[in-house]
Formats: structure tokens, sequence, C-alpha cells
């Protein structure tokens, strides 16, 4: 299941974002380290079910009236303040919490509401930009010096005949999350001395930000946009990174309208309809909620996960299914397994992603929505509904 973990300073609304995302029930307080413990739970991405293009929805539990949510991994842990490199506030534990993440969420307080340690200060006097620089920056620093501390095996190795630097680093970078793929094309971005005896701490820096770059791409989540003050919401937008303006209060309280049958909404809408009774001060909040939602196209915390997801890491979403005709598995469900797989994965990926046991036996498969065989090497699509023949069963 992919990653994504919720990165940012203390008081950011990282807690209310978790419990909007995920709906369980965690510490929600306005001061720093109300997270001491790590949050690890499961919130899902949304795209089209393929059973739109059927004459009846699917069914499914995860898709509403074609609305599809595929389960992802949410991880929320301490939130950082600066020197969390060097173990400040509770940085090293946060930081080590990081490494199996395959995105970050970095929530930003877009309304400049709260320092650099995360304390309550008068709105807009505090810049929300630092707080993206700052974040990055201690993850870069933090990464360099796991690759500082463990440079001299890396200079060690440099001794021994047919060393080759890929390998020393693919070895060390393993544990980040680094493929052989992924350091090999940092280093050819990056100009570095050939003897690792060579190299100075600028050079592992460098390094530290090129590799999380790669490995932990980052989505910024301006939060509280509905109290950001206007320069700051303009800055934000500006910047040439992907930002998300979100509102996590206005999404917990939607969500925990549903689930009371008083709203009808599916998260990531852009609308919402209330349909049982409220009290006169819960419908003038949710009046000023629409508002943001009609501004900013919703409440930003389906669209920061989405964009996670089929943005930033680029994954499409496939269905196995045992009948081509019928898009079921041998209990008749229909579509019932959602996989997302890098794009340019092959129907052989997909097997592999089903069961081991199904990849090892591949034959062929065949598109369920055209019935025609596709080849091994064919690269899926978003949506494609796919019938593997495999020895396994």
């Amino acid at each position: 299941m992919l990653s994504l973990a919720l990165a940012g300073k203390p008081n950011a609304g990282k807690s209310t974002f978790y419990t909007a995302a995920t709906m369980a029930d965690v510490d929600v307080a306005n001061y720093p380290f109300t997270t001491i413990d790590a949050n690890r739970g499961v919130t899902h991405v949304r795209t089209d079910c393929p059973c739109l293009e059927r004459d009846e929805r699917c069914g499914h539990e995860h898709c509403h009236d074609g609305k599809r949510y595929v389960p992802v991994e949410l991880l929320d842990v301490a939130g950082l303040v600066p020197g969390a490199h060097e173990g400040k506030g509770l940085g090293n534990q946060f930081l080590d919490e990081l490494t199996n993440a395959d995105a970050i969420l970095n929530v930003v307080d877009a309304t400049g509401g709260t320092n650099a340690e995360g304390e309550p200060v008068e709105i807009g006097s505090h810049d929300p930009l630092e707080d993206i620089d700052f974040i990055e920056r201690e993850m870069d620093l933090w990464l360099a010096g796991i690759i500082d501390r463990n440079w001299e095996t890396v200079e060690r190795q440099s001794r021994s005949p047919g060393f080759d630097m890929d390998d020393a680093l693919t070895d060390l970078l393993t544990g980040f999350g680094a493929t052989e793929h992924d350091v090999a094309a940092c280093l050819r971005e990056l100009d570095y001395p050939e003897s690792p005896m060579a190299w100075e701490e600028s050079h592992r820096e460098a390094l530290a930000t090129l590799v999380r770059e790669r490995t932990k791409p980052i989505v910024v989540v301006a939060n509280k946009i509905d109290a950001a003050p206007e320069e700051n919401v303009e800055a934000l937008r500006s910047l040439d990174k992907p930002v998300i303006p979100a509102t996590a209060q206005g999404e917990l309280a939607l969500r925990r309208g549903a689930d009371a049958g008083a709203i009808d909404y599916d998260p990531g809408d852009s609308t919402f309809e209330v349909v049982g009774e409220l009290p006169d001060d819960q419908r003038a909040l949710l009046d000023a909620l629409s508002d943001t939602m009609d501004e900013y196209g919703g409440t930003g915390v389906q669209q920061a996960l989405d964009h996670a997801v089929y943005e930033l890491l680029d994954h499409i979403t496939a269905y196995p299914v045992q009948d081509a005709s019928k898009w079921t598995d041998g209990q008749g469900n229909v579509l019932p397994d959602a996989h997302l797989l890098p794009r340019g994965s092959t129907p052989v990926d997909l097997a592999y992603a089903v069961h081991s046991d199904i990849g090892d036996g591949y034959l062929h498969a065949v598109d369920a929505k055209t019935s025609m065989e596709v080849s091994d090497s064919y690269e899926l699509e978003e949506g494609d509904v796919i019938k593997i023949v495999s020895t396994a069963k």
C-alpha cells in the first residue's frame, strides 16, 4: 500500500487533517507536540470507477455512485521545529518515521497565526512561506547527516578494486527508499569528485537534497485557508511548486455531518447539501464553508491526497477481474479490487500486485473493456479493467 506522511511544524493542523482523512480518533489541541506517538491509519484517494461505463454501478463499498475510493496509508507524527535534524523537539523521531513514506504532505498554517515553533501568534504575523522552506531544509540536513555519518564506510570501500560509486551509495540510501535507479539519476545531476575522499560537506548536502526531492516528493497543503489573509493566499498560490488550499477543519465538519446523516457529501466533492435539521449557528458556519469551497473547488483535503498519488507519484488505478464480460471475481463481486501502480506498469506488474503466485504463473491478459488480449508490455492506463490468466488460482 502506498504511504503518505503529514509533515509540518506543530499546530499547523496535521492532526485535524489526519482525523478528517481517516476519521480516526486522535488528540487535537492548540499547543505544540499534541502528537507524541505516530498515528498510522488508512485514507483513500478518489478516482472515477470504471462502472460508470456500464449500465449499473458496481455496488462496491468504496464506490459511491461512480466515485471510487482507493486505500492508501496516512502517517501523522510529531511536528518539526527549527533544528529538528539535530534532535530538537521530537525531530529525530519524526524524521525517522518519514523513511518509508512515498510522498510528503507539508501542512502549512496559511493564516500566519503560529510562529516557527508552532506557538499561537497574531494572524498574519508569521510568513507561511518560511514554513515551507524550513521543512524541506530540515529533511535535507537530516539525510545529509545520515550520509555524513556513514561516509567513512564509502571511503573505505573506494580503496577496493572494482569500487562503484552508484553501488556504494545505493547500499547507503536504500533505507531511505532510494533505488539504484534513483541514485544513478541523482549522481547524473551532481558535479562531484571521483574519489569519495575528496567529497566535501557541500557535495553530501547536494546529494541529500537531490535524493529527497526524487524519493520524497512534497505537496504543500495551505491549511486554514478560510482564515488566511489575502496576501498570504496570493503568495502561496504563486509558488512554483504544488500548493493545495485547504480547510481540514471544514472537511472534518462535513465528514462528521455526513456520518450523522445531516449532510449529503462525499470526500472530494466541491459542494454539499444540508439534508437534516441543524442549529442556526451551525448553518452559518456551513454557509461560510460553502463559500470557501466555491472559491477553491472543495475543502482541499481530498484534493491534496489525490494530487500526491496521481500527480506527484504519477500512479494509475487498475482493476483485476476473473470474468472479463461481467467484470467480476470468482464470487461474482463486480470490480472487487483496485490497485495503484506506477504509470508505465504492465499486466505482468498488475499480476504481481495481486499476488506473487499469480505473477509467477502469468500467461496472458485480456482488456475487459474491449475483450481483446493485450501484450505483456502493454502500459496500463487509468481505469483499465484487466483479466489476468495465470496457472495459479
